[in-house]
């Protein structure tokens, strides 16, 4: 298998006992490889160009683990729905860290393996189609410029699991720059072991944020840099009206990526209290809730650093809260950043967040397709209707067009930058349910058509107007948890 490049350095393995069990898959009968992708093996330099399916479908089931590989399950806790809960990885094992000829590093994760120490009841495994889900959505993420895990194969596993019926089995091998989250440092920190927290932070700080090796209160300017890069990828989810749907503290990367695409979607009207998960029946990881939520799990974070800030636990809290209360404005000014990119507004005007307010409320009351609306008023006008010849409407588009006149703007310039945050396609629910329920038939050819049309979000494309539209089914979309 070394011809494939393989280059293994695993430092989380060598990290003690308490932080990991150290386990291998558990094998499957019959494994079958569904899908590849190339891209991503490409700008991973490893080459599997001389490997028969066969032996693919033995290397992504964890049948046969590459040399230098070591196996481990990861431990962490995590605040879901708000309960803290002692967790780890329950159907997922790490088989290393491979190093790229650039010298990045990136984990390589197995998902739905089999049993571990952390599976409390569970299985230990997954059903294809929401391991074909994870992998069309995490790769959309990526296409739409926004910081993801990412998706490297699947495998089915030639076994059944047992849901609320009999289902495909299948494994998805997930690739990230690490899977530590805020729930590691929970986990860590209910142990109280102050040693152990030094050394995941310490850790942490090597192996992600070598620039504040030297800084004098490390764990302070790790909270910091945390918290700018949780606003900068909030942000980039309400640009695309991504819903994570399940934004528990173990689905927070400390990398900055986002991970864990279970009841996952993409918003097509706007509404900014749209839920898609079936378990999210007070609506906490809404659509508007986001931003709030994503500052609630930074507060646990900071409150697992308390005794590593200052030996005044006082002084801690205090210097702790003042990087937590920074969130609103931070997040506060780069959403309105965002927001002017997708009008084309370039510097800064008074009036822009009203300009901003007034068309999202508007869209908001008309039902609204949120990512055909800014396609329209970038001169794609993928659905007719009536509507945008609104009173309301043509009122704005006079102020919008005035406002697009200042600072040296031009319509070449504003174009550009409208088209560079504005996706054309975006991953529609209804499309990829479709995809799914085929793949779940052994027809693999509509999903990696659609693979294709999101790998260009950005560009105009021939024939791909059903890709575009909403649904419009009155049926309510739903996305399960834990699938």
């Amino acid at each position: 298998m070394n011809k494939i490049n393989w280059n293994f350095d695993n430092t989380y393995f060598n990290l003690s006992s308490s932080f990991k069990e150290d386990i291998n898959p558990v094998p499957v009968k019959n494994p079958e490889l569904i899908i590849l992708n190339k891209r991503l093996a490409s700008s991973l330099n490893l080459d599997f160009s001389l490997i028969s399916n066969k032996e693919l479908s033995k290397i992504f089931s964890g049948n046969t683990l590459p040399e230098g590989s070591n196996s481990i399950a990861q431990a962490y806790a995590g605040h879901q729905f708000g309960h803290f809960t002692m967790l780890g990885d329950g159907r997922a094992v790490l088989i290393g860290e491979h190093t790229t000829k650039s010298n990045k590093k990136y984990d390589i994760q197995f998902k739905g393996s089999g049993k571990t120490a952390f599976s409390r009841n569970g299985d230990g495994r997954a059903a294809l189609g929401p391991m074909l889900r994870e992998y069309i959505i995490s790769e959309a993420m990526h296409n739409l410029n926004i910081p993801t895990t990412r998706s490297l194969a699947v495998v089915k596993t030639g076994e059944n699991v047992i849901r609320e019926t009999s289902l495909q089995g299948a494994i998805l091998t997930r690739v990230a720059l690490s899977h530590i989250r805020v729930g590691t440092f929970q986990y860590i920190a209910a142990r109280k072991k102050k040693d152990e927290l030094e050394l995941l932070l310490n850790y942490v700080i090597q192996r992600h944020y070598p620039d504040i090796q030297n800084s004098k209160n490390k764990p302070l300017d790790l909270l910091k840099v945390i918290l700018e890069k949780q606003v900068d990828l909030v942000v980039n989810w309400m640009r695309v009206g991504f819903i994570h749907g399940v934004m528990n503290t173990d689905n927070m990367s400390i990398s900055g990526e986002t991970i864990d695409y279970g009841p996952c979607a993409f918003m097509d009207n706007y509404d900014p209290k749209t839920v898609f998960s079936s378990i999210d029946q007070m609506g906490r990881y809404a659509y508007c809730n986001q931003p709030v939520i994503t500052k609630w799990n930074l507060s646990r974070f900071a409150e697992c650093l308390i005794p590593l800030i200052d030996k005044d636990q006082n002084k801690s809290i205090e210097l702790a809260t003042e990087i937590i209360d920074s969130f609103e404005k931070k997040y506060e000014e780069k959403w309105l950043n965002m927001m002017r990119d997708k009008l084309g507004l370039i510097g800064e005007d008074d009036k822009d967040k009203l300009l901003i307010l007034d068309l999202l409320t508007w869209m908001h009351q008309k039902k609204l397709d949120y990512t055909n609306t800014f396609c329209l008023l970038m001169n794609f006008e993928i659905e007719k209707k009536e509507i945008f010849e609104d009173n309301i409407f043509l009122d704005w588009k006079k102020r919008w067009q005035e406002r697009l006149k200042i600072n040296k703007n031009t319509p070449e310039k504003y174009i550009k930058l409208m088209r560079s945050v504005n996706p054309i396609v975006i991953p529609r629910n209804h499309k990829v349910e479709e995809v799914l329920n085929e793949a779940n038939r052994d027809n693999i050819k509509p999903l990696v058509k659609l693979l294709e049309i999101l790998s260009n979000p950005y560009s105009e494309q021939k024939n791909i107007i059903d890709y575009q539209m909403p649904s419009y089914t009155k049926e309510k979309y739903q996305t399960f948890c834990g699938t």
